[in-house]
């Protein structure tokens, strides 16, 4: 007999939370790294269309976190969605440095090459893709396009206005003609992680949305995220195996009346600019304000460099009760999903340290990087840091575009602190209270220490705990979510916690602290130590912070 959908959801997280456990299937998985998926998804006899690579100066973190009256949004144009892809998915230097994670030697060699982005990703696989879906009032034909994150260039798929079929899958009214089509491919995350790969990979979705939320800000765009829509025609259109890849969230667009900026230099690769595109899509009727719906799919088909692509049934599981029809949302329901007040008595936070976070979102994104056990201390990390790291990242705006709730509804997560070694705060563990910017004690440091109780928790060998100033933890209430969503809600609890991971990020990355995203410690004795066991609350992910040294054999090569 078949499991509902919501038992199916809710199986799999809790197979994931106690993974550190009893270990997921398959047992005794082992990587094949020589047949590994290309980290940059191609589209071979595609022709591609250069972006513009200048990345322009944006706004400072300070600017974007104070800011009360934002001017009024401008459209997008090509050089806007040129820097917005670029900054937050493509590809901006090579690195090496020395840490602790056990393939650091054979990254010196160009096969093995570490290539920056800025946008965090679970384990640096980044499984997302992008798609742009250009309809009549775009500055270059329209049709669909495939951005490639290697030669950050677009390559087109198909010509001609197919926004219809995007429209036709979307639960509201939108009225405008281009959209951003966000894709997860799961084997470029599951030949590593197998059955593991859906928790991360929707992660990884919500950590690229945050990114865009800011750089929209910072462009001075509208940026509307859906994530409660029908997949099923743009996976369709796109060729996609829903099983395999499929669409979790779409971004319309709205541009700028401005005149072209790209199409009219010939698209690289192409003799003929239309006729090399493969099937054009109709015209809509003169009576139509928007095209219809078309059954049309993209003619070029992706280059697969693995020999043998895997499918894990609990991803398959899982992903198909995920994506079931979205469920009309009940707003109340969704505020009702928020934690719950705790009581105790506040523990001030210095205020945000405005002056450490002046730097522009485009230098912040191209130097983010992942410590990998690089922690050194002293000196130890401050609780002016620490509070400035909280604010920034709790300042988003949770919930999708397509929710229908006020902008003032309450997020669907919560903040923690594993106080280890920091100056200015005891040892310890704290709830972040943002309305308040103060810490409520949750429990006292353990008898055997903090950094010890850290380091039995914590199941990989990258990282040692009695380096790191903090933990942080976000959490989420994933059952009074799964009541306000359906079987979605696993989707987007995790893409809003994504989004926070990459605000701690930045704001750690403005003030030159040492940040690690990581998945590797025991949920169960985690959420145990802050009082959440017996609760619907349960701690999700887990970010490092402390101190790099400063004397580093480091190397970034600019691109």
């Amino acid at each position: 007999m078949q499991l509902p959908a919501r038992d199916i959801v809710r199986d799999y997280t809790e197979a994931v939370f106690r993974r550190a456990r009893v270990p997921m299937e398959p047992l005794n998985f082992e990587v094949d790294w020589v047949d590994q998926p290309s980290r940059h998804t191609a589209y071979p006899g595609a022709p591609r269309l250069p972006l513009p690579t200048q990345l322009p100066e944006l706004a400072s973190l300070r600017e974007l976190f104070t800011r009360t009256d934002p001017p009024a949004p401008a459209g997008w144009s090509l050089t806007r969605l040129a820097a917005l892809l670029r900054l937050s998915y493509g590809v901006l230097d090579r690195r090496m440095t020395i840490n602790w994670n056990q393939d650091v030697a054979k990254r010196a060699h160009f096969e093995h090459a570490v290539w920056g982005r800025g946008t965090a990703s679970g384990g640096g696989m980044y499984p997302v893709e992008l798609h742009l879906v250009a309809g009549a009032s775009a500055p270059l034909l329209p049709g669909v396009y495939h951005y490639d994150t290697g030669r950050h260039v677009l390559q087109r798929l198909l010509v001609g206005d197919v926004s219809g079929t995007v429209r036709a899958g979307l639960v509201g009214a939108e009225d405008a003609d281009s959209y951003l089509v966000v894709s997860l491919r799961f084997w470029k995350n599951s030949f590593k992680y197998n059955s593991f790969c859906y928790h991360v990979v929707t992660q990884d979705l919500g950590a690229l949305l945050g990114s865009w939320e800011l750089l929209a800000s910072a462009l001075g765009v509208p940026l509307r995220r859906l994530l409660c829509f029908d997949p099923e025609p743009m996976d369709r259109l796109l060729g996609f195996d829903s099983d395999a890849q499929s669409v979790f969230a779409v971004v319309p667009l709205r541009w700028d009346a401005a005149p072209a900026e790209i199409e009219a230099a010939p698209a690289e690769n192409e003799a003929d600019p239309v006729g090399s595109a493969g099937p054009v899509a109709p015209t809509m009727d003169g009576g139509s304000p928007h095209p219809p719906s078309v059954d049309l799919r993209v003619r070029y088909a992706a280059h697969e460099r693995s020999e043998r692509v895997r499918q894990f049934a609990a991803v398959t599981a899982v992903h198909r009760a995920a994506a079931a029809a979205p469920t009309a949302v009940d707003p109340a329901a969704v505020i009702a999903a928020a934690p719950r007040p705790l009581s105790g008595e506040p523990v001030a936070l210095p205020g945000p340290r405005l002056d450490l976070l002046d730097r522009p979102l485009s230098t912040v994104l191209a130097t983010r990087s992942s410590s990998f056990g690089r922690f050194r201390r002293p000196p130890e990390l401050t609780a002016a840091e620490l509070g400035t790291t909280l604010a920034f990242a709790a300042a988003g705006r949770p919930h999708p575009a397509d929710a229908g709730l006020p902008a003032d509804a309450p997020a669907l997560t919560r903040l923690w602190v594993f106080a280890n070694h920091l100056d200015g705060l005891p040892a310890g563990g704290y709830a972040y209270c943002a309305r308040r910017h103060a810490l409520l004690p949750a429990a006292p440091e353990p008898d055997i220490g903090m950094p010890a109780f850290l380091q039995q928790q914590y199941f990989l060998t990258n990282y040692t705990m009695g380096q790191v100033g903090a933990v942080l933890a976000i959490s989420g209430r994933l059952d009074a979510v799964l009541d306000a969503y359906g079987p979605r809600g696993y989707r987007i609890l995790n893409a809003e916690i994504g989004a926070v991971a990459q605000r701690v990020y930045c704001a750690a990355t403005a003030q030159r602290v040492g940040c690690g995203a990581v998945l590797g410690f025991d949920n169960v004795s985690m959420d145990a130590a802050l009082g959440l066991d017996g609760s619907d609350e349960r701690t999700v992910l887990f970010l490092l912070l402390g101190r790099h040294p400063d004397a580093v054999a480091d190397l970034e090569y600019r691109l």
